[in-house]
């Protein structure tokens, strides 16, 4: 009967914590920072609970339960939970993760006059994943993941007083949005079809068994339109621009959101409805091409890129477009996997960012930067480990979980493995071009002394490169009973390992010595141009508000003002106003003018039947 309940607790915690906050304590700094931090302790234990029943086989497959939500007719809504060790490994990512974040908050949110308000935030958004993952049906889901739209609009803009953080916020929202649209449309149209004789149902169990009897051709187009909900939240190209900017934020947001939990959530979508996906070949090739040029293209952006969270932001798109690939390759496991050692390093990476830009007084130019591993052994000792992981080093996190997109995309398409090859490169060279500059590079001058951060923030530090250390030996495959687990391959991981230290060692090369500017910007010339510019993606979003859907509103606008409104609307009413005035002089009242109208009558009736004989 214990399992029963944890699925509650670990989804119901965050709220209580969001709703206490938000009712009486927003100005208690004490209180709503122990609520919020004591409810993802509470859901981390009660997943860590889940978990060890699942490892000791107390939960043999999966355990789901549903309650009537909605029913009108053939709409059937259930509300609901499921725990299998796909939604346990992810509630653990979330919740374990989440957990050291909310703790770093601590300090590095201290003097911020909206201490509470950013809990009460922290915990809502906590709630809203939490509810994604353990959905077990697609309007839930959905619900929950509109829920986390607005939680991450919430923390983006949390400094809504700077233009900037504001804007930002917007474009996160709005992207998302967009992409949003085709998510629902796909589910729509996927229940609409669902109804083989049995019903239909949102629920994954029913919709699971129903898909292998769907027309392929519906299939192909339902499958792409769920796509298009990923291709927001994980970041995709083309809707990939929002991430970089969602860097305003608080650094905390940006570790939580950006890196471990909300990008990582249409991953989670593709892992979860796989079945979906596994039968449509050509689906999963669109799948996994966009995952690969989402992979390169972010890579080459963080080249040109100096703001230390805009690198990582990148670096986080390029990381998920490795996730996508491997998914459209058929690797759901090693895309999961990729996922869990991902949050391990990259929450580590962008919270020693932010260990970094408290030190420097929220200085973000890695060029201002220099010497900081000396200034802050800690916070430079555990970035370089978060690094190393991120380049796929042997033996940390990061080299098993990439070597096993790679060698998946080596047996499938040699065009992918060489593009993710390349691409692992690029992720050397420019995270090696923030280590040179930023840690090992000269002391910059600084009007401040340069101390490291206070304990409660370089904790958290230390337990997440831990992580990223011994996560590639967790045995998260198996853990996942990942029938398809390739097995090791040393050329790949040779040949990886060959090109990640090459990556290092040409930053090294090129930056080793610290120059004054970025040489790459004399060598590659116009291309450097191009990168600085981001594709100038945004330039054509901008291009297409002003002069296409703007001119469109105008267009639409004068239509609805002199068409339906003048024309429509107050011609009818004009006309209504005007045949009352006509005949409002035939009501006169006097019973001489009507018996006046009436003998007219009889006279002209009179004539003209005269006449038709």
């Amino acid at each position: 009967m214990v399992i029963v309940a944890l699925p509650w607790m670990i989804l119901f915690s965050p709220l209580a914590a969001c709703v206490l906050i938000t009712l009486f304590f927003l100005r208690s700094r004490v209180m709503s920072a122990g609520l919020a931090i004591a409810s993802i302790l509470i859901s981390f234990a009660a997943t860590a609970a889940v978990f060890f029943q699942l490892r000791n086989n107390s939960l043999i497959n999966a355990f789901e339960q549903s309650f009537a939500w909605i029913r009108m007719g053939p709409l059937a809504i259930d509300f609901g939970a499921i725990l299998d060790p796909l939604s346990v490994l992810m509630l653990l990512v979330v919740t374990g993760v989440g957990s050291a974040i909310f703790i770093y908050s601590l300090g590095y949110m201290k003097d911020d006059p909206s201490f509470p308000r950013f809990f009460a935030c922290l915990a809502l958004f906590a709630f809203s994943m939490i509810g994604i993952v353990l959905a077990n049906n697609f309007i839930q889901l959905f619900m929950f993941w509109e829920l986390v739209g607005l939680s991450s609009y919430l923390l983006i803009g949390f400094w809504y007083e700077k233009p900037s953080a504001a804007d930002a916020g917007v474009k996160a929202f709005v992207v998302n949005r967009v992409a949003d649209f085709g998510f629902l449309c796909g589910i729509i149209l996927l229940w609409s079809a669902s109804d083989l004789g049995a019903g239909r149902s949102f629920l994954f169990s029913h919709l699971s068994a129903v898909v292998p009897h769907l027309d392929k051709e519906l299939l192909h187009w339902i499958t792409l339109l769920i796509f298009c909900g990923v291709v927001g939240k994980s970041a995709q190209v083309p809707l990939h621009v929002w991430l970089p900017d969602a860097m305003e934020g608080p650094t905390p947001v940006s570790a939580l959101i950006h890196a471990a939990t909300m990008v990582a959530a249409g991953i989670y979508l593709l892992c979860r409805v796989f079945f979906l996906f596994e039968a449509m070949p050509q689906a999963l090739s669109v799948v996994a091409h966009i995952g690969a040029i989402t992979a390169f293209l972010a890579a080459t952006l963080a080249v040109a890129e100096n703001d230390i969270k805009k690198i990582l932001a990148y670096s986080t798109v390029s990381q998920l477009g490795y996730m996508v690939m491997a998914l459209g390759l058929g690797g759901n496991i090693a895309g999961m996997y990729h996922l869990t050692t991902h949050a391990f390093f990259k929450a580590l990476l962008f919270l020693g960012a932010g260990s970094v830009i408290y030190a420097l007084h929220h200085k973000q130019n890695i060029w201002e930067m220099g010497g900081l591993l000396k200034s802050m052994p800690v916070t430079g000792g555990t970035f370089l480990i978060g690094t190393l992981a991120l380049c796929g080093i042997f033996p940390l996190s990061g080299f098993w979980s990439k070597d096993e997109i790679l060698l998946l995309a080596a047996s499938h398409n040699t065009l992918l493995y060489w593009i993710g090859t390349f691409t692992a490169g690029l992720t050397a060279f420019y995270m090696g071009r923030v280590l040179w500059i930023a840690f090992l590079g000269e002391k910059h001058s600084s009007p401040h002394p340069v101390r490291e951060s206070p304990a409660v923030m370089t904790f958290p530090l230390i337990f997440l490169a831990i992580l990223s250390v011994i996560g590639g030996f967790l045995g998260i495959p198996h853990f996942l009973r990942a029938a398809e687990h390739a097995e090791f391959n040393f050329n790949v991981a040779i040949f990886s390992t060959f090109v990640a230290v090459s990556g290092l060692l040409i930053s090294y090369l090129v930056y080793g010595k610290r120059p004054r500017h970025d040489p790459l910007e004399k060598k590659l010339g116009p291309v450097y141009l191009l990168l600085k510019n981001k594709y100038f993606f945004d330039s054509l979003y901008r291009w297409y508000v002003e002069e296409v859907q703007q001119r469109a509103a105008g267009l639409f606008y004068l239509v609805e003002k002199y068409v339906i409104v003048r024309l429509g609307i107050h011609g009818i009413t004009w006309t209504a106003k005007g045949s009352g005035r006509i005949l409002r002089y035939l009501q006169t009242g006097a019973v001489q003018i009507y018996a006046l109208i009436f003998v007219l009558g009889v006279t002209y009736l009179f004539f003209r039947l005269g006449g038709m004989r």
